[in-house]
């Protein structure tokens, strides 16, 4: 049961798209503006609205919660392009397509919907997560009671990687998979989560009885303890979802093997995984270190003819429309050209 495509029309910053995913790790790179976050919020939205027992919003309700248009208008997602009146959204499964549709005039999120039973029906134990650009851990405290109150503006995103991050079921053994993950985690980070009174902290390894807030943590080491804790609390289990945005934002680039190596383990493990990223490094070595095992797939979004085009390979290198190989190459020439002058 994955993420098996996406289509969208009128969209935000999209004309006409369509995309097909892999099972394993999903990798959006493109300049900004072209649309990876909003791609990946699209499908976070629908995993999310398969748990409306738990949730209590519909696909339109958590798209709007997650990218906050004004007055929770769903219509302001509309194409701004003229003679763009109508947005189409399809996500496809393995065996079902959720879609929705809606106008500019179309009121808060009342727009049509079709094929939410069998959605809610394949996906009802699913487990999603979003882990935003901007770390929040270090600000949870009280924060969700002040979104659900309108006293801060933040989508639902951050919201909902505290609430994930807050399930804490430290106690109890853990099993091997675990460990595995956890042990290396914890060499990078130096240290454990714990939770208390809504505030997360960070015990250094060898001082059990010393704690450390999570805001006098590097923010870098606060990233890589949150999936320390998302692991350790069963978010990040077989048959999940995990999306991440900007992943090597504030780490090392000496820790980035680590996190790829990380990444091609849990889709290994089957997790589902898309990120999107403008790192040379991330994309690099994912190619560099997957195995005959890993399916990963990048997924390039460019601009042309002021319109969104894409284009997709197995192999980073493979993509003609690279953003991110293409700065690289041009430091490169200039480095050659400062040193033979």
């Amino acid at each position: 049961m994955t993420l098996k495509g996406i289509y969208l029309e009128n969209l935000t910053v999209f004309e006409k798209m369509e995309i097909e995913f892999c099972d394993g790790i999903n990798v959006f790179v493109g300049e900004n503006g072209t649309g990876k976050t909003h791609i990946m919020k699209l499908l976070y939205a629908a995993c999310q609205a398969a748990q409306v027992k738990t949730t209590a919003v519909d696909f339109p309700q958590k798209i709007v919660k997650v990218f906050r248009p004004d007055d929770f208008n769903i219509g302001r997602l509309v194409s701004r392009k003229v003679g763009n009146s109508n947005s189409r959204i399809h996500i496809a499964s393995d065996t079902n397509t959720l879609k929705v549709s809606f106008e500019r005039r179309t009121k808060r999120w009342e727009a049509n919907v079709t094929g939410m039973q069998a959605w809610e029906k394949q996906f009802e134990n699913l487990t999603s997560t979003f882990i935003p650009a901007k770390e929040m851990l270090s600000n949870s405290r009280n924060l969700i009671q002040a979104i659900d109150k309108g006293n801060v503006d933040f989508d639902d995103t951050y919201k909902d990687i505290i609430s994930a991050a807050s399930v804490d079921v430290s106690r109890g053994p853990d099993n091997e998979r675990k460990k595995k993950y956890l042990k290396r985690l914890q060499t990078i980070t130096q240290g454990k989560v714990k939770i208390e009174k809504e505030k997360f902290y960070l015990l250094p390894t060898g001082q059990p009885q010393s704690k450390l807030e999570f805001q006098l943590v590097a923010e870098g080491f606060r990233k890589i303890a949150l999936l320390w804790q998302l692991i350790k609390n069963g978010t990040l289990e077989k048959g999940s979802v995990l999306f991440w945005d900007e992943p090597e934002a504030n780490i090392n680039p000496q820790n980035i093997p680590a996190i790829v190596d990380l990444l091609l383990d849990l889709q290994e493990d089957g997790v589902q995984i898309f990120i999107a990223t403008h790192d040379y490094f991330i994309a690099k070595y994912l190619d560099a270190r997957k195995r005959e095992s890993s399916k990963l797939l990048y997924h390039a979004l460019y601009k042309s003819d002021d319109t969104i085009h894409y284009e997709c390979e197995k192999a980073f290198m493979l993509l003609e429309n690279n953003s991110i190989s293409r700065q690289s190459v041009d430091l490169y020439k200039e480095e050659v050209e400062k040193v033979m002058k």
